[in-house]
């Protein structure tokens, strides 16, 4: 790993110094949440849950006929084995049922928020589903709404969902099911030319934290390279900073807001080895699968490689390169850095994407949660 100059340690002391001094958060209530996916590379056994108040299981989807939650037999024995293992932790974390993910079924989705009998089934169905299998809450992560009808109808969506979860606790004398949302990293967004925003008074309202997606900012779709989830950017508003300032600036509620970091980074292949700084020109994607590398998988590259270890003090990023292998990524001084941000701003917590992705002895995560903790 490279050593970092005395500007980059002064900008980080610098940012450690004014986050301990303004920051309002407490650990009592703070989120330290992590996204695991059904697969058996690395089972929900392996979840280091004394790192985490929060393990969302992903992903579940609603049947578009019934618009109840497809559950066959064999995931509700997943489902089943789920909620077992965690509970039997030393240190459990609350388990989330997480509803949509990237492959979301958009038109699917828009039809439930917008029709009242269907919104009535899928709500009834996600709340017997928790209930059924043991878990604490649902959260909802729809990718996304495609215009401002669509955005409305969401927060329709949330409020008869938080009805329903207060209704059903009264009823059975149960505490109520936690409500959650992933949503972009920004509460503005616009896509094709469509303008649309997040419904955030019925997010303050109904949810009990948002998920905000701080991350692939960046990537190969891009003919040049850049920060993935970097803290800032001098050059567009593709930055974590200016998405999580758009949210509390859209009336978002700090303390409801958690931030989202990656434990892997996405890669690009330089059209000039020699040309290799953030905005540098590529033409493709880079090693791993699909541009995307795991933290892991990143530390291997450096090993194996020698790649060069660059810290970019414009984005609070870092990244490696080895010939035109090119990989922006996270390590331990910029999550620490980011963990500090979103304390300054007063939010709930942080949330990582994805169990796996991090060391065998959970690098990132660790240091993650212990700068958490000191601020």
């Amino acid at each position: 790993m490279a050593i970092l100059n005395h500007m980059q340690f002064f900008f980080v002391a610098i940012l450690f110094a004014l986050t301990t001094k303004i920051s309002t958060c407490t650990t009592t209530s703070s989120v330290k949440g992590i996204y695991w996916l059904e697969q058996p590379l690395f089972p929900s056994s392996s979840i280091n849950t004394s790192l985490f108040t929060h393990v969302f299981y992903a992903f579940l989807q609603p049947n578009n006929v019934t618009y109840k939650l497809d559950i066959p037999t064999s995931t509700a024995a997943k489902l089943t084995a789920f909620t077992a293992t965690m509970q039997a932790k030393t240190s459990p974390a609350s388990t989330l049922i997480s509803i949509g993910g990237a492959v979301s079924y958009n038109a699917l989705f828009a039809f439930i928020a917008s029709n009242p009998a269907a919104r009535a089934a899928f709500i009834t169905s996600t709340i017997n589903a928790a209930r059924t299998f043991g878990f604490d809450g649902l959260d909802f992560d729809w990718e996304y709404p495609r215009n401002a009808t669509e955005m409305n109808d969401l927060g329709s969506l949330l409020k008869d969902w938080r009805l329903a979860v207060n209704a059903e606790s009264s009823a059975t004398g149960l505490p109520p099911l936690l409500l959650t949302a992933a949503v972009y990293f920004a509460a503005d967004v616009t896509v094709d030319g469509v303008a649309r925003t997040y419904p955030v008074a019925s997010f303050n309202q109904n949810l009990d934290f948002v998920n905000v997606m701080t991350y692939d900012l960046h990537g190969a779709w891009s003919n040049e390279t850049g920060a993935p989830a970097g803290l800032f950017d001098p050059d567009s508003n593709l930055s974590v900073a200016k998405g999580l300032v758009s949210w509390i600036r859209s009336g978002a509620i700090p303390a409801k807001l958690v931030m989202g970091l990656p434990l892997y980074g996405r890669t690009w292949q330089l059209r000039d080895p020699n040309l290799h700084g953030i905005g540098a020109e590529a033409v493709g994607v880079g090693p791993g699968l699909d541009g995307a590398m795991a933290y892991f998988q990143v530390l291997d590259f450096i090993e194996e490689t020698g790649a060069k270890v660059v810290y970019d003090v414009g984005t609070v990023s870092v990244y490696s390169h080895s010939g035109s292998n090119w990989v922006g990524y996270d390590d331990l001084q910029t999550v620490a850095a980011k963990v500090g941000f979103a304390q300054a701003l007063s939010l709930r917590g942080y949330f990582f994407w994805a169990a796996g992705l991090d060391t065998t002895d959970w690098k990132i995560s660790t240091h993650a949660s212990k700068a958490w903790r000191l601020a």
